[in-house]
């Protein structure tokens, strides 16, 4: 396994990491990114199998667990009931309480509160230059979410900060000053979840978190613990995730000149600039991975933007195809930690995108599109457009 060096916080390599990766297919599946410190998938093959692979998971392994500092203890003990950090057997009963209240048919349901969304923010752009990402983009997911957990439209600006500060620990560029915002926020959104959860259980409604509140599994239910857990994490993640999404398309759609909406475009937007790029995992046993030695309590980085543009799966995989048909991408993720709100991300792109277009058919970038400094995400600073 060779070593390789990139700063992940180098503006060039923020502004477009495939390059890096392509000059590193030459090691072969994997590499070992000494700016990390773990070895990296590179290749479709690879990624998949990580994501897949028993031998390895999420929860960090007792013995090589840090020490959490008290300043940051907050924000930990709230990763501590999330199921993305979890493995079985506690991982494949939070996952099931969950799935009882993700139901697709709580899905459908939400398409006329997205088109309504949609439609209300594109009403009120502004008739000179304006960033998408502000005035739709953001608002839009994150209005979906509180309208899913039951909570007023009037908190979105609320949450939509709590959100970014919380999400931006997972950021190359984590600094102090990043650590006590996400404190803060971790403090306040905390608080505000529990005081809703406990309306909730006075008065129970048609929503995720009363129907959280009731799901069990032979009799054992979320404590209220995993209540805020989960739903900080509903909102961290798919609001994140989402956005970055639906501005990486946008400003691709506007580039290419497509506008036909279709879920086999959406599939592609979600392949061809990802939100996510990196997504880790824990080694459980000394085992062979691809030609590597791995070692127990070694991590292993799952570089699904790279596996998204593997050549050997994906014809022209750095050229944008509507019409592209194969092997499914990486971008959600695999195995039991297989994005619980795919189906809702879908949904979402597919109803944002084409309103988007059919209420704006002359939307124009009126600078180039700059991405953020927020590498293993990866999405726009801001997507200046005229309409």
């Amino acid at each position: 396994m060779q070593n390789l060096s990139q700063d992940p916080k180098d503006p060039a390599f923020v502004q477009d990491p495939y390059p890096f990766y392509d000059g590193a297919r030459s090691c072969g599946d994997l590499f070992y990114w000494t700016d990390y410190g773990m070895a990296c998938t590179l290749s479709h093959a690879a990624t998949h199998a990580a994501l897949r692979d028993k031998r390895m998971g999420r929860a960090c392994l007792p013995e090589f667990t840090p020490t959490i500092p008290d300043a940051l203890a907050p924000f930990y003990k709230i990763e501590a009931h999330s199921m993305l950090e979890l493995e079985p057997p506690r991982h494949t009963r939070l996952r099931g309480l969950v799935l009882r209240a993700f139901t697709s048919r709580t899905i459908a349901g939400l398409a006329p509160t997205i088109h309504d969304l949609c439609n209300k923010s594109i009403d009120a752009f502004p008739d000179g230059p304006f960033d998408l990402l502000t005035a739709y983009a953001q608002p839009v997911p994150v209005r979906i979410i509180a309208r899913l957990l039951g909570v007023p439209d009037s908190h979105a600006d609320d949450l939509l900060g709590w959100s970014n500060a919380m999400v931006a620990m997972y950021q190359a560029r984590r600094t102090p000053e990043i650590e006590k915002a996400a404190i803060k926020a971790t403090v306040e959104f905390s608080a505000f979840i529990a005081d809703h959860i406990a309306n909730k259980r006075k008065s129970p409604s048609e929503d995720l978190i009363s129907t959280l509140i009731a799901a069990n599994e032979a009799g054992d239910k979320l404590s209220d613990d995993e209540l805020i857990t989960t739903c900080i994490l509903l909102l961290n993640a798919g609001h994140e995730a989402t956005v970055h999404t639906l501005g990486n398309g946008t400003k691709t759609l506007l580039e290419t000149g497509h506008r036909d909406v279709t879920q086999t475009l959406v599939e592609e937007v979600i392949r061809h600039d990802p939100p996510l790029h990196m997504f880790t995992r824990y080694v459980y046993e000394d085992m062979e991975f691809y030609g590597a030695s791995l070692k127990r309590g070694d991590q292993v980085g799952c570089l699904l933007g790279a596996a998204n543009r593997d050549p050997l799966v994906y014809e022209n995989a750095h050229i944008f195809d509507p019409l592209r048909k194969g092997k499914q991408n990486t971008s959600f993720g695999g195995g039991i930690h297989f994005c619980v709100g795919a189906p809702l991300a879908r949904l979402e792109l597919q109803i944002a995108l084409e309103t988007l277009f059919k209420r704006c058919p002359n939307l124009k970038a009126k600078t180039p599109a700059k991405y953020a400094d927020v590498f293993h995400f990866h999405g726009l600073e801001q997507l200046i457009v005229t309409r």
